[in-house]
């Protein structure tokens, strides 16, 4: 189903300024109309684990804990928590934007308006990442703190004063630095040299063997618009290059499939200009696909490294191959825009994942349709995953000490 993403606000000088958040948001990079996310994901989640497309700034991995460290040491009783916690992030908001990073502010405009607060946003990474040690949801958390309180208080200890048995497992990672002075009602997004060695120390035990680990690792904060163009890329793990390479081959490729279903869209619609753009771009895909030249890629093994990270359904693998058959054959590839194979293809996904919402068939849905849906390449989060990494490695280079 389509993300949409009207909850997340950011100050407008910010999305002018901070490139890497403005891509997340807009509706050629985060719609699924073809219904790939889940290869798309099962990529994103192999390569940058814990991150997510709405996402900003790595400091929410400790913000969030920190204001629930607060509250535990107060005791704050289950029926008031969730309140408590909410009124802690609308205070973050204010100090964020008193700050002089003012960058990825999530709530930066609505403020405590702010449908969806971060401790969402960020609630799984938290988990993926080893911080949060509570194996549930939010809502699970704020209903267990009353039995959390009673039987920590109740745990039985030696003559040593040290717990005997039944020990309470914490909500949270114990190794987390501790909550600075003024918290949350003044706050930055630098990380001290601490915050910063901690986030490393969590990625490279709990992510090890990722892109994600490697590169914080390295302190490489190299730019680049794709993962598989960092210009390390060949120096990276074997293991972790070859799921690049077919992480790459497959943007490249179902580019050509989401091209050619606006076109038929721009078509349908009597949209000339955008009949014009859609044949152009597809014009450049084919160039692209004939620069990378897939004729002997490896697609058993694309299947095995997607498949053994998550499960893909049928018809999705039935498509995707019955697209790539097409898209890697010269024939199809450099004629895209005419082929009437491939647009049968297509108008048939859109029919079996929409069915009286096709766009292709619905008059309506067609009126929705902006000009432009999932048309930009895949990029596996790569765009906020290169904004946590440099947040840590400038830490780690020029953090002060806590």
């Amino acid at each position: 189903m389509p993300s949409t993403f009207s909850w997340v606000d950011f100050e407008e000088k910010d999305r002018q300024k901070m490139l890497e958040v403005i891509k997340m948001f807009q509706e050629t990079d985060t719609r699924d109309e073809l219904g790939i996310g889940t290869i798309r994901d099962t990529f994103s989640e192999m390569l940058f684990p814990g991150t997510n497309t709405i996402q900003t700034r790595v400091k929410y991995m400790l913000f969030i804990p920190w204001i629930y460290l607060r509250h535990e040491k107060k005791k704050t009783p289950s029926s008031n928590i969730a309140t408590k916690v909410r009124n802690d992030e609308v205070s973050l908001i204010n100090a964020l934007l008193r700050s002089e990073d003012t960058q990825g502010v999530i709530g930066g405009t609505s403020g405590e308006k702010l449908q969806r607060m971060p401790t969402s946003v960020y609630w799984y990474g938290l988990g993926r990442w080893g911080i949060r040690q509570f194996n549930g949801t939010m809502e699970e958390l704020h209903r267990y703190m009353d039995h959390y309180y009673l039987a920590k208080k109740n745990v039985v200890k030696d003559d040593d004063n040290e717990p005997a048995g039944g020990m309470v497992r914490d909500n949270w990672h114990p190794g987390l630095p501790s909550i600075p002075k003024g918290f949350p009602y003044q706050a930055s997004f630098q990380l001290s040299k601490e915050e910063a060695e901690y986030l490393l120390d969590r990625i490279v035990h709990k992510c090890n063997n990722t892109v994600m680990a490697w590169l914080v690792s390295s302190g490489n904060m190299a730019e680049a618009d794709y993962i598989w163009e960092h210009p390390d890329y060949g120096s990276f793990p074997e293991q972790l290059r070859i799921q690049v390479f077919h992480a790459r081959n497959f943007s490249v490729a179902i580019n050509g499939a989401a091209l050619l279903y606006n076109l038929m869209l721009a078509e349908k619609s009597n949209n000339e200009s955008r009949k014009d753009e859609y044949k152009e771009k597809l014009a450049e895909w084919a160039i692209n696909m004939n620069n990378i030249n897939l004729a002997d890629w490896d697609r058993n093994e694309f299947w095995d490294i997607v498949e053994s990270a998550g499960r893909i359904p049928a018809l999705t693998k039935q498509f995707v191959n019955s697209w790539l058959d097409r898209a890697c054959g010269k024939e199809v590839r450099d004629g895209a825009a005419e082929n009437e194979e491939a647009r049968m293809l297509i108008a048939l996904r859109e029919r079996r994942l929409k069915r009286n919402r096709a766009r292709l068939e619905n008059q309506r849905a067609l009126e929705l349709w902006s000009g432009a849906a999932g048309t930009s390449m895949l990029s596996y989060r790569w765009e906020i995953a290169r904004v946590m990494i440099s947040d840590i490695i400038l830490g780690l280079q020029e953090g002060l000490n806590a």
